[in-house]
């Protein structure tokens, strides 16, 4: 059974860092692209950054660049958000996500979330 698994999420002030982590199971992602996304309280699930198996980053919006990093530990299956100097419009549960490693790129395996909220 393929699974993502969230954590490092929490309440925090603004200013603050978070280091979220997926950890997958069930099978290898060495090779698919891994991302995150957030869904905040009244929107949309939104899509924050993705890396290729090689580092490769590609962000959803040009002012998260500055604030998240994302990394990957292949030996490890692994998966990380590094948030900096976090602000209340970052509160939402962001979710760790795994495309499909062959054909049309597909967001096709999902973890539970883990809710970041972050206070003024």
């Amino acid at each position: 059974q393929v699974q993502l698994i969230e954590s490092g999420g929490g309440l925090v002030q603004a200013g603050d860092s978070l280091r979220l982590s997926c950890a997958a199971s069930g099978r290898t992602f060495n090779r698919n692209v891994m991302g995150w996304f957030r869904r905040a309280p009244g929107k949309e699930r939104e899509f924050v950054v993705s890396v290729t198996w090689s580092g490769s980053s590609i962000y959803g919006r040009e002012a998260m660049k500055g604030r998240f990093t994302i990394s990957r530990d292949n030996a490890k299956n692994t998966v990380y958000l590094q948030m900096n100097n976090l602000k209340p419009d970052d509160t939402a549960v962001y979710y760790c996500s795994a495309q499909t490693s062959g054909g049309p790129p597909t967001w096709r395996y999902w973890g539970q979330g883990t809710q970041v909220t972050v206070s003024d």
